[in-house]
């Protein structure tokens, strides 16, 4: 199939999939002796495979060593579970300082509600950021 059919067959444009031959996740096709590409099938399988993995997270260079040990002719299951893992870890990370931060965001909107910008003198760059000696609300450390 030429790539304008392979481009609707997938929801992409024939750009993207040039794009992704030329990052080593399609393999060049062989061409027509018009010179046009000329995809297997299996090419929109493939294609299919590559968007649900960027959806499930993955960058094209993780999709590329999926890719290439599937076509060395090996399941890519365990590698796949690897990365699945890896990412999980890097969300639950990124959660846990999203949570943190809220909690500080929430402190710091609590003491801006508190604070009384009539009382805040030159030395004080803002209250609501570095408190002041008298105030007693603060905000944990952070790493």
């Amino acid at each position: 199939m030429r790539i304008g059919e392979l481009a609707a067959a997938g929801g992409l444009t024939a750009k993207t999939i040039r794009f992704y031959e030329q990052a080593g996740l399609l393999p060049e096709p062989p061409r027509t002796p018009g010179g046009y590409r000329d995809y297997p099938p299996q090419a929109a399988h493939r294609l299919a495979f590559i968007r649900e993995a960027q959806a499930a997270g993955l960058t094209l260079a993780e999709i590329r060593s999926v890719l290439a040990v599937r076509d060395s002719g090996e399941a890519p299951c365990v590698h796949v579970a690897d990365l699945i893992a890896q990412h999980l870890a890097d969300i639950e990370r990124r959660m846990a300082e999203l949570r943190a931060t809220r909690a500080a965001l929430r402190t710091l909107a609590h003491r801006a509600q508190a604070t009384e910008p009539s009382t805040c003198t030159e030395a004080d760059i803002c209250r609501i950021i570095t408190p002041g000696p008298s105030d007693n609300e603060g905000l944990s450390p952070r790493a």
